[in-house]
């Protein structure tokens, strides 16, 4: 991904229910994290259009999913494990070895996605969040 694909790729998270959207999706915020972040994102095409989107990165320490999102018509074809994939490669290859993603409480599609794809659901940890 990079910052060229922002509209495109805004206007589908925009228009995929469970993605969570704020002030730091911003067109600025977005091209700073894949600056800081270099090469973890992708997103999938169909011809010249964005079908997919995976947004990643780490803190040097641990990986991040946010955002993980594929046109309704091409669900169900694999293609969100490609980039789950890709993006994991990618922090494996910066020597990170554990990644966490957060989905929205009422996603269900996201949850359903996350625990068939192998991924574990945390109890024992709560997110807190505060404006700065």
């Amino acid at each position: 991904m990079v910052i060229e694909d922002y509209n495109e790729v805004y206007q589908l998270w925009s228009l995929t229910k469970g993605i969570g959207l704020s002030g730091a999706d911003t067109r600025e915020n977005i091209d700073a994290y894949l600056k800081r972040n270099k090469g973890l994102s992708f997103v999938c095409k169909t011809g010249n259009r964005i079908i997919g989107a995976i947004l990643c990165g780490h803190d040097g320490r641990r990986g991040f999913i946010h955002h993980l999102v594929i046109d309704e018509k091409y669900r169900r074809m694999g293609l969100g494990e490609k980039l789950v994939s890709k993006s994991l490669e990618r922090l494996k290859q910066e020597n990170i070895q554990k990644c966490h993603l957060f989905v929205m409480k009422d996603n269900e599609l996201g949850k359903e996605f996350w625990v068939k794809t192998g991924w574990e659901k945390r109890e024992d940890i709560r997110t807190f969040s505060r404006n700065i």
